[in-house]
């Protein structure tokens, strides 16, 4: 790619996104995440605050025995407390112990929270900024200084808003980054706000070691992405963000939606290519290992960024993806996906063959009978655009390539509801018999609910045969009532979403009975898994 101009990546997905409600990374999570990110090669990482809390200390540690190959890892600090000397903090030895090349402290821009947040003069917190900075300089620290809650603060007060900015250029401080702190900034307000910057420091652009200018936003007003983009637009060079957006309250600027916007729509340069096609596993593996459900309908790296349901796009697609595709999925790790549903065309199970890598035209008759088995199943519940897997094993079957690597002879389901005030406390005891190459295997397993219990004793059962079952396991269960006005006799669907730790894949199963449906689900999936995703011959048991 030919380009001019280099935008510096800054990742704060452990520090600033961990502080997302509902995240809680352990150390060796957080180590694990590092290790992608750093193969991604984003430049900066910010690794926490150390001396904050004894897993930051921990991981920065294990950093110094272990380096980045390709990123530097920043350690996170506020300037000092105020009436005290820099040198004899111990916030910021703990900050020197870390010993990265890189930290990046933050200080106050606002002069409200000056005052009412750290009790002290406008005065005292300029000698802040500049004695740490200082400070950190003098000990061989290179300075990112992060100018919390700036937007808000010039808004308020542009003259001591500015004088901050000043007092860190000054004392040191390689990169300014502008910080709007509580996102409810607008994307008019930051190009003016940057603008009045760089009229108020010429220098920034012309003298060769002015410190050079990076954007952190928040997405309270959902403008993150939108106003990272116009601070870069602007002149910014640095854009700090979090995968796929975590952060507190509403997270930060989605680095998965920046990346692609700043290299494949604006021709900066962010990543080498075979980096940025490493971003939709990077998104998926994240989102894994904080236990987060990834949103299908995130921009560029969703499951469902590409996806194409309707007949005439479909067919469009097949023409020239550039109908209904701003980019190529590619290019950012992501696939064309064709979905299927009883709104579907025989273009729709053509190309859905296709991903599977099964070749059919119009003209064979499997086509058209895997096309009605689709629409007589959606038309009793199932819903295969949700249940891809399923639907793959539909169509195995119909071509007569479905291999049946075990045989169910039953099962049984005894739940035992403790009475008493505590009736979220359930019991479950599933027995299960199944038959592999002929030999009858009889397991129970307890649970916390009977799919609990059923998926436990049908794991247990097979794992005998098929060791690769230890690595799947359940990550999402939705039932949904398809016909309420049935009562207790209502027919349900059940979609159920299992994974190896690194790809997933969503099995469906309807009935009148939640248990049965549930228990064609959980079939389904372990069988998908075993044949698509870690193929394995069964081995002897005895």
């Amino acid at each position: 790619m030919n380009t001019t101009k280099q935008i510096w990546l800054y990742d704060t997905t452990l520090r600033d996104g961990a502080q997302r409600e509902g995240i809680s990374l352990s150390l060796e999570d957080k180590l694990k995440i590092v290790r992608q990110l750093d193969e991604m090669g984003i430049p900066f990482i910010e690794g926490g605050w150390p001396g904050a809390n004894p897993k930051d200390v921990q991981f920065f540690w294990q950093l110094q025995e272990t380096p980045l190959k390709n990123s530097q890892v920043v350690a996170f600090c506020s300037t000092r407390r105020p009436n005290k000397v820099a040198a004899e903090d111990s916030m910021l030895q703990a900050i020197l112990a870390a010993k990265t090349h890189w930290v990046t402290i933050f200080g106050k821009s606002w002069d409200m929270h000056v005052t009412e947040g750290l009790k002290t003069t406008l005065e005292e917190n300029l000698a802040m900024i500049r004695d740490t900075i200082q400070f950190l300089r003098s000990q061989g620290r290179r300075v990112i200084y992060d100018a919390e809650h700036w937007f808000d603060g010039y808004k308020q007060n542009p003259d001591y808003a500015l004088q901050t900015l000043k007092a860190a250029w000054e004392a040191g401080a390689e990169w300014l980054v502008f910080c709007d702190t509580n996102g409810g900034t607008l994307p008019h307000e930051i190009t003016q706000i940057v603008q009045a910057v760089y009229t108020a420091f010429p220098d920034l652009k012309t003298q060769a070691d002015a410190p050079q200018l990076g954007i952190h936003t928040h997405n309270d007003a959902g403008t993150a992405v939108a106003n990272a983009l116009a601070s870069v637009q602007e002149g910014v060079t640095m854009v700090q963000g979090t995968m796929n957006g975590y952060g507190e309250r509403c997270g930060n600027a989605n680095l998965c939606t920046l990346i692609p916007n700043l290299q494949l729509k604006l021709g900066l340069h962010c990543l080498a290519d075979e980096q940025l096609q490493k971003l939709s596993r990077t998104s998926r593996f994240i989102s894994e290992i904080a236990n987060l459900a990834p949103d299908d309908h995130a921009p560029f790296v969703g499951r469902s960024a590409f996806a194409h349901k309707g007949g005439i796009h479909v067919s469009a697609v097949q023409r020239n993806p550039l109908t209904y595709e701003h980019i190529e999925p590619e290019t950012i790790g992501n696939q064309r996906r064709i979905v299927v549903s009883d709104q579907s065309g025989l273009s729709n199970v053509i190309s859905k063959a296709k991903s599977f890598g099964i070749d059919l035209n119009s003209k064979d008759e499997t086509c058209r009978t895997i096309l009605q088995n689709l629409k007589d199943l959606e038309n009793q519940g199932y819903q295969f655009e949700a249940a891809e897997a399923s639907f793959e094993l539909l169509m195995r079957t119909a071509l007569g390539q479905r291999q049946q690597l075990f045989t169910l002879k039953g099962f049984q389901v005894h739940c035992d509801v403790p009475q008493g005030v505590d009736y979220s406390i359930s019991n479950a005891l599933a027995t299960i018999k199944v038959a592999v190459n002929g030999e009858e295997m009889l397991e129970v397993a307890e649970g916390n609910g009977p799919v609990s219990a059923l998926d436990s004793a049908l794991r247990k059962a097979l794992v005998k045969f098929y060791p690769e079952i230890a690595h799947f396991y359940l990550t999402d269960y939705k039932v949904r009532i398809l016909d309420s006005n049935s009562g207790t006799a209502a027919k349900t669907r059940v979609l159920v979403e299992s994974s190896n730790g690194e790809q997933r894949w969503t099995t469906v199963g309807v009935s009148t009975n939640i248990i049965d449906a549930s228990y064609h689900a959980v079939v389904e999936g372990i069988e998908y898994g075993l044949i698509f995703k870690t193929p394995q011959k069964p081995v002897t048991v005895g």
